[in-house]
């Protein structure tokens, strides 16, 4: 509570309200990107997104009206046409474009512009950040992230795609999985090995990142039918003597491990931020259905409950905000550790699935309906439990780094 014009007012806008904009804590600079984000979401409501969830149909529109107003580039240098922004202001971004009902749909179509190209911009030439940076972020080209494999996992130190170098070229062989947005996607970043693992000293050493055209004529790309977020494809690759010129190698030869774990804080931050969104969302509708639907002539939200589930859930994704937006302001800060950045991310996750479940469970066998459409939100939940890193690898790092505990994989 704050005092006042001699009267107390609440902090925080009712969780009922689309996208309010009343976070206590936010700077200036984070309430005007809510509210700008805001704007251009509210031409897309949940019916939009059920739509090209049934369809899966990639959210061009939504795209385009990102580009058109320079949010593709919010954390990506001035020169290169981009805002360079914070993570604290991308992570406001992508909570909010998730909060608007489009959930991990909506945020997944333009989470590789947010930072996915980081490692370009810090390890790149000034002739690659040129040609690689400025059509991204002016929406004329979209990339994909090419990393997990089949027989590797979350062990990307074991990666099997190899890249042989020939003369001026590369020469590509291998597989990923999991790769979004391959099927739209003209560009992509991937990681391959260029050193095999038996001839390194380290395992971290002789991988490397490339940036080129997603050759289709080499390239095979198979979508993956999955639970949810079907308006943005998953992938399987595969790819055979596919030669990529040396010019899109990032970066010295042998070192892509330690440029891709540039950006890992900043990713689970953003990820995090997403999750948020969708928890709020659900919440969002289960209490405003709990307000409108009687049974017994009473609202379903005066019963007990009803009510602390929903309460008890808004605390949870609040506490997991704090944390969150604490992680990714010690990242602008230049803090490189991964404890709060793991820590939120594993919160607004868990928070997010369980607001999510619950809203399905306030709306009784209409949240089992699409048109609700809190099941949607419930299967979206599922995925930032799983990626960009499991829950069971958030709780070994802390028990290793913060409680100095042995490790136990």
């Amino acid at each position: 509570m704050r005092v006042g014009d001699g009267g107390r007012h609440t902090l925080h806008t009712t969780a009922t309200e689309f996208l309010q904009n009343n976070q206590p804590d936010w700077t200036d600079s984070m309430h005007q990107v809510r509210e700008a984000i805001s704007k251009i979401c509210r031409k897309y409501p949940d019916e939009y997104w059920l739509d090209k969830d049934d369809k899966h149909e990639f959210p061009l529109d939504l795209h385009r009206d990102l580009a058109k107003d320079g949010w593709l580039g919010i954390c990506m240098p001035q020169e290169y046409g981009g805002s360079e922004l914070g993570i604290s202001e991308a992570a406001v971004m992508m909570q909010t474009i998730s909060e608007s009902g489009s959930g991990m749909s909506g945020a997944s179509s333009v989470h590789m512009n947010i930072f996915g190209l980081e490692p370009v911009v810090k390890f790149g030439t000034a002739e690659q950040k040129e040609r690689i940076l400025v059509p991204l972020i002016q929406g004329k080209e979209k990339s994909c992230f090419g990393v997990t494999e089949p027989n590797a996992g979350l062990d990307t130190l074991r990666l099997q795609s190899s890249a042989k170098k020939q003369g001026d070229k590369y020469v590509l062989n291998g597989s990923k999985i999991w790769t979004s947005t391959a099927q739209i996607a003209e560009k992509i970043l991937i990681l391959v090995r260029t050193t095999p693992l038996d001839q390194v000293s380290k395992p971290t050493q002789g991988l490397s990142l490339f940036y080129t055209d997603l050759d289709r004529s080499v390239v095979q790309v198979t979508e993956i039918p999955k639970l949810g977020r079907a308006a943005v494809d998953s992938n399987v690759i595969f790819f055979e003597n596919w030669e990529v010129p040396g010019a899109e190698l990032i970066g010295e030869e042998g070192n892509g491990f330690k440029m891709i774990m540039y950006g890992m804080n900043a990713e689970r931050i953003l990820i995090g931020a997403e999750a948020l969104g969708l928890g709020f969302a659900a919440l969002r509708r289960a209490a405003i259905y709990a307000q409108e639907r009687t049974v017994f002539n009473r609202p379903i939200g005066k019963n007990q409950g009803i009510q602390h589930p929903l309460a008890e859930s808004w605390m949870k994704l609040e506490a997991a905000r704090l944390m969150l937006y604490l992680a990714a302001r010690l990242y602008d800060q230049g803090h490189s550790t991964g404890e709060y950045a793991n820590t939120a991310k594993y919160l607004a996750a868990e928070a997010a699935f369980e607001a999510c479940e619950r809203a399905v469970l306030t709306h009784g066998g209409m949240g089992y309906a699409k048109e609700y459409h809190v099941e949607r939100y419930l299967r979206e939940a599922m995925l930032p439990r799983l990626a960009p890193v499991s829950r069971e690898m958030i709780l070994n790092y802390i028990g290793e780094r913060v409680l100095g505990l042995a490790k136990s994989y």
